[in-house]
């Protein structure tokens, strides 16, 4: 169920985290301070998602100085804590999602989707999942990661289209969801082509990817590698990148 609003198409390419050792004197200046990594990142790309907030509620002062690190423009994903999406399962959450909220909009007009990724185990229930969504504010972007095959049903695009909630568009070794759009922005997660976290998509993948994305009807296509093993990650984030500008 493509979304239908006029739009003219903005690409947000970045990496899954930034703050992996092994990037430096790949990515990073080998004497480049740890501190300085992510202004560092920022100069070469405008989107970073935040996978560490799956884990824990971060400090308010540490998402604050998230905020300052990085110029006007520069947008953060990030991902909802495991409590919600795994331990929950998206039930009786109201309270952890606004605490998570509160929490994510100090980033303030740096703040980009929030992504909810769930659980392979968890199979369908529009039920559970369109309560869940009634939960998230408006003002927000917001996109879901479905792990079952369950989940990837034409009735489950509408029920997000309805609430202009992104279908996370991802890349698996063993499962690729279809490149369909629910909401007025999309949302690309390259997990790995054969090795999961690892691997190097080659430029004939990513040429064909920049084609999948452009075609895309979204006003805006944030895209994320999580390939992070021997930088390959910044690799092919370097080459969509050029890709889609082209």
């Amino acid at each position: 169920m493509p979304y239908r609003g006029c739009f003219m198409a903005n690409y947000l390419v970045g990496t899954s985290g930034w703050h992996y050792p092994h990037w430096q004197g790949k990515f990073y200046p080998p004497d480049l301070p740890k501190q300085q990594w992510l202004a560092f990142y920022a100069q070469t790309f405008s989107t970073v998602e935040l996978n560490n907030t799956f884990y824990r509620q971060p400090l308010e002062k540490t998402v604050k100085s998230w905020r300052d690190a990085v110029p006007a423009g520069f947008k953060y994903a990030v991902k909802a804590s495991r409590y919600i999406t795994h331990i929950k399962r998206l039930k009786e959450v109201a309270e952890p999602v606004e605490k998570f909220f509160d929490r994510v909009r100090l980033l303030d007009n740096r703040l980009g989707p929030l992504l909810y990724q769930l659980p392979p185990g968890l199979k369908r229930d529009d039920v559970r999942l369109d309560e869940f969504l009634s939960l998230l504010p408006a003002d927000l972007e917001h996109t879901i990661e479905f792990r079952h095959k369950s989940w990837l049903d034409d009735a489950v695009y509408r029920l997000l289209h309805r609430r202009n909630v992104a279908l996370c568009i991802f890349d698996l070794p063993r499962l690729r969801t279809p490149a369909i759009v629910t909401a007025d922005f999309a949302y690309v997660r390259f997990h790995g082509n054969r090795v999961l976290y690892g691997g190097c998509y080659s430029d004939e993948e990513l040429d064909g990817w920049a084609r999948e994305i452009r075609g895309l009807r979204a006003g805006k296509v944030y895209a994320y590698f999580n390939n992070d093993a021997d930088g390959f990650a910044v690799d092919n984030a370097l080459t969509l990148k050029r890709l889609l500008e082209t």
